[in-house]
């Protein structure tokens, strides 16, 4: 795991750098709860370090699309995957790339499958979803929203 981050907490010019990190993974099991740590590290930096508040929604749901895109990667593509999570306009960008160049695609509900709901779960709780063919592999982004409403409602992709 190799990890390159931005965005650290002195700042000697008014611009502010973006707040991001990347980690290129080997695709071993091992690599999905690497990538989970680094979610959660990433965040709390954001939290205590940046000043942006992050929810405890946002912390779990922001883990949950990181182990399910890291999970995909890892399980369909063979070789090494990239992850970066960039803040942007009060939510978490979360990219994954990966060397398969299929597009995943939603199933249709179906109360008796068993498994495989990892990417109706991940447009569910995102603001947005995006996946684009690269000239080798995929990279799939999907973005998770920090704060909740202050009116109760979680924030992110409306029904």
């Amino acid at each position: 795991m190799e990890q390159a981050s931005s965005g650290e907490g002195r700042q000697s010019s008014p611009v502010r750098r973006p707040v991001a990190t990347s980690v290129a993974y080997d695709g071993s099991p091992q690599s999905i709860a690497d990538a989970r740590a680094v979610a959660r590290e990433f965040l709390t930096e954001v939290q205590s370090v940046h000043g942006l508040p992050v929810s405890a929604r946002a912390m779990g749901m922001v883990q949950l699309v990181v182990s399910e895109l890291v999970t995909n990667a890892c399980k369909f593509a063979p070789g090494p995957c990239l992850l970066n999570l960039e803040m942007d306009q009060g939510a978490v960008q979360v990219t994954v790339w990966d060397t398969d160049p299929s597009l995943p695609v939603a199933r249709a509900a179906d109360p008796g499958r068993v498994g495989q709901h990892g990417l109706e779960i991940i447009m569910a709780v995102s603001q947005s979803f995006e996946v684009h063919r690269e000239p080798v592999g995929k990279r799939i982004k999907a973005a998770v929203v920090l704060a909740d409403d202050p009116g109760g409602d979680a924030a992110g992709r409306m029904p």
